[in-house]
């Protein structure tokens, strides 16, 4: 393993943002966090935990309890690692920065999660474009220590092997399209109304009251077909979330086989993120009030 990890960041230029790729497996460097490392970590544990509660899932709550996430100091992998493969055989792995499609999907078919390294500096406290630390700990790993939930993670992963194999760019899109309103920004009915499991949305201020709170955007039941027909946002606030009945129906959309899926879902116009189809199951219309001009994902 590589006993000195990078700091691999997407680069902005006048013309957008160019994505940066590593690939290999590296040791948390826990003993190299500065003070402003673990007082970021501090901040932004605080402020979402304090603002979660009423808003985030009770298994999200209960696991990160359970997890023994404080404030104190960024956690360390190997001492999460001893409770998440006592809880679902799930490990957690370091990693310099994005990952290439072919990389992050083996890792989640063999129960591996990928962890950037190093966090967010002062200056992106409400905003990064890629996953950093805080993203990838504090919004994605409680769930992981939900059983149900952390089959659906593996067999996302080995879904998206199989597609790279034999379906080609087209499957892997509407694979991305899903991960993205699934895992990063779903919602979930539970008796108390709509609550948050989406890492995207947790690990966000803004977002975390935007999606619940807003009149602005849609809120539509979720439909494993239309979901991975709907364009998406990555520079703002979501247009429209999907709302799931328990991790179960997530479990149960993607056991069954894909291949007969991909044809009619490329046979199917892709659906701009702010519309709602005459077929939706309809949770609250979106007002649209405040959406951003531009082109979709």
């Amino acid at each position: 393993m590589n006993t000195q990890p990078r700091r691999v960041e997407n680069i902005a230029t006048d013309r957008g943002v160019i994505p940066m790729y590593a690939t290999g497996v590296v040791e948390q460097p826990w003993g190299s966090y500065s003070r402003s490392d673990h007082e970021i970590w501090a901040t932004l544990f605080r402020r979402q935990r304090e603002l979660l509660p009423g808003r985030a899932c009770a298994a999200f709550l209960a696991n990160q309890q359970a997890l023994a996430m404080s404030e104190d100091a960024i956690p360390r992998f190997d001492a999460l690692n001893r409770h998440l493969r006592a809880a679902t055989g799930w490990e957690l792995v370091g990693v310099e920065g994005l990952l290439p499609e072919e990389v992050f999907f083996d890792h989640l078919a063999h129960r591996r999660f990928p962890v950037t390294w190093w966090i967010r500096r002062a200056d992106q406290l409400d905003y990064i474009a890629e996953p950093d630390l805080f993203h990838d700990l504090f919004g994605h790993v409680p769930l992981l220590m939900n059983p149900v939930f952390a089959d659906y993670m593996q067999a996302y992963g080995q879904g998206g092997l199989r597609a790279q194999r034999e379906f080609g760019d087209e499957a892997l899109l509407n694979l991305t399209r899903l991960y993205w309103y699934t895992v990063e920004f779903g919602l979930i009915r539970e008796p108390a109304g709509l609550r948050i499991y989406g890492a995207g949305i947790v690990s966000s201020k803004g977002e975390s009251i935007y999606c619940l709170q807003s009149s602005a955007p849609n809120r539509i039941g979720f439909d494993l077909e239309r979901v991975m027909r709907t364009r998406y946002r990555i520079d703002s606030y979501q247009k429209t979330y999907f709302v799931i009945d328990g991790f179960e129906q997530l479990f149960e959309a993607t056991r069954q086989d894909f291949a007969p899926i991909y044809p009619r879902v490329a046979g199917a116009r892709a659906v701009p993120a702010g519309s709602v189809l005459a077929h939706d199951h309809v949770i609250n219309r979106g007002s649209g009030e405040g959406w951003p001009e531009g082109t979709d994902a």
